[in-house]
């Protein structure tokens, strides 16, 4: 009897095997968890960081299992009442104006157009220049974000007068230090936040005493352009921060234009697996790779290995097929996790124990080695 139980024991696991190496794609799909997004969105709020908490969960409300729950969407109806308040945003003024970074357009408006002004850099440099004297640390990061703001004011003024003498023809040389001033502001910004990575300001450096021998910014007109496009981007500094090398700055750069406002979200669901999937929106397309970030970093390597048709297919079909929580589909659950090989060795465990192994033997013990063949006639 336990013999018995043995094998029918043995049985089905090899039929759960064979089931899950039938339809594996789409029970790895219908496994996946949805991410809920309430946690992180109310851990914002608690922390007053309601322009953050506003993106992350509005990403979140463009799918029905997040817009359809009531909590979410008096959460998001409370982010959104806080932030259209005058005392919230005149604090976001104060904070833009003060400081010269905030996390609302309004205060990033404020702090852009003070860091705009010359007189920043050279306080800059003041500052830095009294360090020196007295002997205190000087940032060679600050020294030359304010150096290359100063050179690109003065090519900005000198190109401006060149363009009323010539009737335009050196405008592209403001247009050149103007790109190069916001750059400089960009990145200012980004030091403020503790968000220049330090590969960048090594680079900076560099460059700054470049610049100030050749008066050409060439050299990172490539790197001014990347910063614009993560600075236009809620949460692009901390993209910037994450980078580690100029390519990895493009990188950064083209998935912040790819996906704009979701971008932050994005890349808090996925890290550096959104950021490979970006580079095959061609492939994927850009609502493939949003619902499989909904599912966090498993679903995006899921897009990965399937493609963007079946997972869409599969996803799809899992919502509305979603485990029941029998016995069955809770074995294929586990058994998911087993190496290719195993499975099918659990198959063919599941054939062998019913094979008649003791008749087979008789026979093969019972059989004479000369059957078959012909008698020779000295045996006749």
């Amino acid at each position: 009897m336990i013999r018995l139980g043995a094998k029918l024991l043995v049985t089905a696991l090899g039929c759960v095997a064979g089931y899950v190496l039938f339809v594996e794609q789409e029970l790895r799909v219908a496994a996946l968890s949805r991410v809920d997004p309430l946690p992180q969105a109310q851990a914002l709020v608690n922390e007053e960081r309601y322009a953050e908490a506003a993106d992350y969960l509005r990403f979140f409300m463009q799918y029905d299992y997040v817009s359809e729950n009531p909590e979410a969407v008096a959460l998001f109806e409370t982010i959104n009442t806080k932030r259209e308040s005058w005392l919230y945003q005149a604090s976001k003024l104060v904070e833009g104006v003060l400081e010269g970074t905030s996390d609302e357009t309004v205060g990033k408006a404020a702090g852009i157009a003070t860091d705009f002004l010359v007189i920043g850099d050279i306080r800059d440099l003041t500052a830095q220049g009294i360090n020196w004297t007295t002997g205190e640390k000087v940032d060679p990061v600050v020294t030359a974000l304010s150096t290359l703001g100063l050179l690109a004011t003065g090519a900005q003024i000198a190109g401006s007068g060149a363009t009323v003498a010539t009737g335009g023809a050196a405008a592209p040389t403001v247009v050149g230090a103007t790109a190069a001033k916001s750059g400089v502001v960009i990145l200012k910004t980004a030091r403020k936040l503790g968000k220049l990575p330090p590969w960048l300001g090594k680079t900076l450096v560099r460059a700054a005493q470049t610049v100030t021998s050749t008066k050409s910014f060439a050299s990172l007109s490539d790197t001014f352009t990347d910063v614009s496009k993560l600075a236009r981007t809620r949460g692009g500094f901390h993209l910037l921060s994450e980078s580690t090398d100029a390519l990895s700055l493009r990188r950064m750069a083209t998935f912040a234009e790819q996906f704009g406002e979701d971008t932050a979200t994005l890349y808090r669901l996925g890290g550096e697996a959104v950021v490979k999937a970006a580079q095959r929106t061609g492939e994927l397309g850009k609502d493939a790779i949003k619902l499989a970030a909904t599912y966090g970093q498993d679903g995006l390597r899921m897009l990965d290995r399937y493609g963007a048709t079946t997972f869409l297919k599969l996803s799809s079909r899992g919502a509305k097929t979603a485990y029941k929580g029998d016995l069955f589909h809770l074995a294929a659950r586990l058994l998911l996790h087993l190496p290719r090989w195993m499975l099918f060795g659990l198959v063919a465990l599941g054939v062998w124990v019913w094979l008649p192994w003791a008749y087979l033997a008789r026979r093969f013990r019972g059989v004479p080695r000369s059957m078959g063949l012909p008698q020779r006639s000295s045996d006749r």
